[in-house]
């Protein structure tokens, strides 16, 4: 299907007389399913479209919605994804806020955020109220557009402009804006305005406020944000924490043991981010078997691995030349769904052809076909031949035929 016809057929969800002539609708959950797995944009505009519109509701199309216009903008399409979000307009649903609130948030998603902020001016038109739905979801598309210096202006001027007040969670997006901004000072000035505003200030706020501490190095300042947390009653909870870890891991590994240990002796549950940085630290130390330990007790602590497990484990298993202990790790990688990034890859399957390990090296580039997106698996078989492998592979299906 042709980008136009497309964007033709997905214009036509927003109305009752479409849908009943088409004649293979699907549900929400199963368009969902299907556009995680599918990469080719116009595919994903035509599963979208198929949505009957029986399923569909501003929360559980939200998701779809996303996957959609995230294929769209991966390939820069965004004359398309004005078009595609346009058509929404049309439904009888354009009237409730959270629906239209799923507009401004794919606008974010893309990095489109002058056209969010326009569909927000354009509420009153549309017969949408406002709120701090739609309020907040603005504030986050505009940090997702990563342009952090316009959320305080918003903030300041759209609360006056249309009659409400901010609350905790439009405070807390502001605060994250000037911490992504690289001013975790001025994040600490909004914090003496919400005390003064009696808004509630959360645990995750003052994360947020000391994550920005340590990246900037300093370190002091960080200590002070920790301490008022602790006299505030917020925490420190178990994101905390690990903020606090991810900025040790490169140190001693006794030093994460440690505040891992602290973390379970204050009643909080380390999760596998947690666990992955003791890893980490271990890797970077060059301790692999202490860091293969930690990987294969998770589960006995209640935790399971995830892509940065598997990706972090086997990059440093192959910097250490154990190209086949990676491989391992690379096959439950398979199991679970959470296969590693390109990069990661090309390093194991380089290793395991130095090792002469040429089955399980073409192994893995039957899966790696089988799993990533089109551009990758170009990739792939281009890094296959510059290994011989495609050469390997045409002699075994010579032998097989000849058989």
């Amino acid at each position: 299907m042709s980008s136009s016809a497309a964007l033709r057929h997905a214009r036509h969800l927003s109305t009752a007389a479409a849908l009943s002539a088409s004649s293979a609708t699907i549900s929400i959950s199963k368009a969902k399913s299907k556009l995680k797995a599918e990469h080719d944009p116009d595919k994903a505009l035509e599963i979208y479209s198929s949505v009957s519109d029986r399923y569909i509701s501003p929360l559980s199309s939200r998701y779809a919605q996303e996957y959609t216009v995230k294929r769209l903008a991966k390939s820069h399409r965004f004359s398309d994804i004005e078009s595609f979000l346009d058509s929404h307009k049309n439904s009888s649903q354009i009237t409730q806020e959270p629906f239209l609130s799923s507009i401004i948030r794919s606008y974010g998603v893309a990095g489109m955020f002058d056209h969010a902020l326009n569909i927000y001016h354009e509420m009153d038109d549309l017969g949408t109220p406002r709120s701090t739905i739609s309020f907040n979801v603005l504030l986050s598309a505009c940090v997702h557009s990563k342009q952090y210096d316009r959320v305080p202006h918003l903030f300041d001027e759209i609360p006056v402009k249309y009659g409400f007040l901010p609350e905790k969670v439009s405070y807390g997006i502001l605060i994250r804006s000037y911490c992504e901004n690289g001013s975790p000072e001025m994040a600490m000035e909004r914090l003496k305005e919400m005390e003064e505003k009696d808004v509630e200030i959360t645990t995750v706020t003052f994360t947020t406020i000391l994550h920005s501490f340590y990246k900037k190095g300093k370190i002091d300042e960080a200590k002070r944000v920790w301490n008022e947390m602790v006299i505030r009653g917020h925490g420190p909870d178990v994101g905390a924490y690990n903020v606090k870890i991810m900025n040790i891991q490169g140190g001693d590994p006794e030093g994460v043991k440690a505040l891992i240990e602290e973390m379970s002796d204050a009643g909080l549950k380390p999760d596998t981010i947690s666990y992955n940085y003791l890893m980490t630290c271990y890797c970077k130390n060059g301790l692999m078997d202490e860091a293969q330990k930690v990987y294969e007790d998770l589960g006995s602590k209640g935790c399971n691995p995830n892509a940065a497990t598997f990706r972090t484990l086997i990059f440093y298993l192959c910097k250490k030349g154990r190209f086949e202990t990676g491989y391992k790790v690379f096959k439950e990688s398979v199991r679970v769904h959470k296969i590693p990034d390109f990069s990661t890859l090309k390093y194991l399957v380089e290793g395991l052809v130095q090792r002469s390990k040429l089955k399980d090296a073409k192994g893995m580039g039957r899966t790696v076909k089988k799993k990533f997106p089109p551009n990758l698996v170009k990739a792939w078989t281009k890094l296959e031949e510059e290994l011989g492998l495609a050469k390997l592979e045409a002699g075994d299906k010579k032998v097989n035929h000849t058989c």
